[in-house]
């Protein structure tokens, strides 16, 4: 067979950048250690265990640790996940009759693994600090008993997700021939498309070859002045991702989020109206920043609709990982707004 370039064309197998694995006729395998990253950390914190219930009060914190592989391989259209990790998920609690007083603890996941799929994994739940006090011993058990089925049942979550494909599942969907609907087909409205307005995650659409453009509406229950503000003050940032932020409040200034995982400049800034910056993620390919439009709607009072529109977002990172638009548009729906309605109570 002739290399690329040289003979007779007929003969030559060029690379196509519409074919390179048609259908996924060959094996391929997609590293997902960092959607497994973003997957748990969205599953599993801020969940409520306790709300009261026997005059305590218990919610998980952060996802602290994962480690380990996680990867599907796909042949012919069939995935084949694998995966083999550890985590720890911090949790606090706190009686009811004295909230000064907060406990803190660990559930520790030694062992999630593929050859146990069917099984749920070891949890091993502790207290940091002295747990042989009264206040402790409780609450410890008290997560045990509604904690720990919380957790599982996250878990399971997770593992069916990724056994679904994880971040190939829309590539696979993709590739799926797609039959033309009937010619008597109309598109009916449904319950779901009204709600559009609210944590409304729109189809991706194309935009230059090898980028895609994200559009997201989001609806909070607060002024558009809380969110605008929320979204420029890098301590509040730190507070509702637990990760250090570093945010100019300038025209012309640099931020930079997720302990300098996202970096950019501010290029426009209208107060309560609209936020317009240059967004990269470190993985991505040198040079490469994508545009960030954020715009802030009060069409009543307490009541605010954030649109993002997000262009030039490439479609594989620096390592080949074809999971880039999936991943931003998950980080900005699970870590960024469903943290700012958990940790500051906007509503949904």
């Amino acid at each position: 067979m002739a290399k690329f370039g040289e003979g007779d064309k007929r003969w030559i197998v060029a690379e196509r950048a519409d074919g390179t694995n048609v259908h996924n006729w060959h094996w391929a395998e997609r590293d997902c250690l960092e959607w497994s990253r973003n997957q748990l950390s969205a599953l599993l914190a801020q969940l409520p265990v306790l709300d009261g219930d026997g005059g305590l009060k218990i919610r998980t914190k952060t996802l602290d640790k994962l480690e380990g592989e996680a990867y599907v391989n796909i042949r012919k259209g069939k995935i084949i996940p694998g995966y083999e990790l550890s985590l720890s998920l911090s949790w606090e609690g706190e009686a009811i009759a004295d909230p000064t007083v907060k406990i803190e603890g660990s559930v520790e996941v030694p062992y999630l693994a593929d050859e146990n799929a069917d099984e749920d994994p070891d949890l091993r739940i502790t207290v940091r600090g002295n747990d042989a006090g009264p206040l402790e011993r409780r609450l410890k058990e008290a997560f045990i008993a509604r904690g720990k089925p919380l957790v599982l049942d996250k878990l399971r979550l997770f593992v069916r997700s990724l056994a679904a494909g994880g971040p190939a599942k829309d590539e696979l969907e993709a590739k799926k021939p797609k039959l033309p609907p009937p010619a008597s087909a109309v598109p009916a409205k449904t319950e779901a498309a009204a709600e559009t307005m609210t944590t409304t995650m729109k189809a991706v659409q194309k935009d230059k070859d090898g980028f895609r453009t994200i559009t997201m509406t989001e609806k909070f229950y607060c002024r558009a002045r809380n969110i605008f503000e929320i979204l420029m003050d890098e301590n509040r940032w730190k507070g509702f991702t637990q990760s250090n932020a570093k945010i100019s409040k300038e025209i012309g200034g640099a931020f930079s989020l997720f302990d300098g995982s996202i970096t950019g400049v501010n290029e426009d800034l209208k107060e309560e109206k609209l936020i317009l910056q240059k967004w990269r993620f470190a993985s991505w390919p040198d040079g490469v920043h994508s545009t960030v439009r954020m715009t802030f709607d009060e069409p009543e009072t307490g009541v605010t609709i954030v649109k993002l529109i997000q262009t030039n977002v490439p479609l594989e990172d620096r390592y080949g990982n074809a999971t880039v638009v999936e991943n931003t548009e998950r980080g900005w729906r699970d870590l960024i707004f469903h943290k700012i309605r958990a940790v500051f109570g906007f509503g949904v």
